[in-house]
């Protein structure tokens, strides 16, 4: 029942992110979309550690390369998720206003995310199997 209440919250979570994304888009006030681009860094920002938990044997104990790269391209994709709003206020191609209201969505969704794998990630008895 755990399981069914975290992911009913982080869908929520989700919800009320992609809200204010959409709320820097679509308010009468900036009516542009260009801040949209950043769904392609939510898209891609969990796949670099998805691939390395895949590759990886997580019984070892030491650190691992390639779970760091994965972190570390990770990390570089929730980076460049919140400085592609910034460079577009920057160059005024969105207002700043508009890039509040993104930058609050990248928190929830990274949040979200990242909430995500801290609940289903490295459970062992918890399976896709039983939805």
């Amino acid at each position: 029942m755990a399981g069914i209440k975290a992911l009913i919250s982080l869908s929520f979570g989700g919800a009320i992110g992609l809200m204010f994304l959409m709320l820097g888009c679509a308010l009468p006030v900036y009516n542009k979309y260009w801040p949209l681009f950043v769904l392609f860094f939510y898209i891609l920002s969990p796949i670099p550690y998805c691939i390395a938990r895949r590759v990886v044997d997580d019984t070892d104990a030491a650190s691992n390369a390639c779970k760091e790269l994965a972190i570390f391209l990770t990390t570089g994709i929730v980076v460049s998720a919140f400085g592609l709003p910034i460079v577009f206020a920057r160059a005024t191609v969105i207002e700043w206003g508009a890039c509040a209201l993104v930058l609050t969505g990248n928190t929830v969704i990274f949040g979200t995310i990242l909430g995500f794998f801290l609940v289903f990630g490295n459970n062992d008895d918890f399976s896709w199997q039983q939805w």
